[in-house]
C-alpha cells in the first residue's frame, strides 16, 4: 500500500460515518479509529507508516459468556463476511462442527483483500450469527461456540 492509497482511505473515512476500520494483509496491518471526539488513530505495521495521534482502548475480540450460553467469537475487522472460500465450495464451518484454535471460520473481505479469520478457541460451533455476504462491523458477534 502506498502513501496515496493510505491518504485515500483516510479521506474516505473522514467523509463517511465510519468510526473504525481495520485492514490486515500478510505484510500490513492498518487500523483507523475515530473514538468519540478524540483525534483519529492511524497505525501501520511493519514500518510502512507509523503515525499515532491518539490511542484508544479496543474492546476484546471475543468474550466469555456463562457456560450455558457459550463463547462468542467477534469480528476482528470491518468488511464483508463470507462462509465459503468461493461460491462453489463448502462452508468453512457449520453448526455442530468441532474446531481447534487456528481453524479457519470464515473470510472477511476488506478493501478487496480476502482475510481468513481463524478461531482463537477450541470448541463446537453451536450457532452462526451472520448471514453469508453481509457487511460486518468490528466487534460484531459472528459465531457462538461451546468450549
Amino acid at each position: 500500500m502506498d502513501l496515496s492509497q493510505l491518504k485515500g482511505i483516510i479521506s474516505l473515512m473522514q467523509k463517511s460515518d465510519l468510526t473504525d476500520l481495520e485492514i490486515e494483509t500478510q505484510d500490513l496491518k492498518l487500523r483507523l479509529a475515530r473514538p468519540g471526539n478524540a483525534k483519529q488513530t492511524i497505525t501501520a505495521v511493519p514500518e510502512i507508516i507509523t503515525q499515532t495521534q491518539s490511542v484508544s482502548e479496543r474492546p476484546p475480540v471475543a468474550e466469555k459468556l456463562p457456560p450455558e450460553d457459550g463463547y462468542i467469537f467477534k469480528s476482528p475487522m470491518v468488511g464483508t463476511f463470507y462462509r465459503k472460500p468461493s461460491p462453489d465450495d463448502a462452508a468453512f464451518v457449520s453448526v455442530g462442527d468441532q474446531i481447534k484454535t487456528g481453524s479457519i471460520l470464515c473470510i472477511i473481505e476488506a478493501m478487496k483483500v480476502m482475510n481468513e479469520i481463524q478461531s482463537d478457541q477450541n470448541g463446537e460451533v453451536i450457532e452462526i450469527l451472520v448471514e453469508d455476504g453481509v457487511s460486518v462491523e468490528y466487534g460484531q458477534p459472528l459465531f457462538k461456540l461451546r468450549t
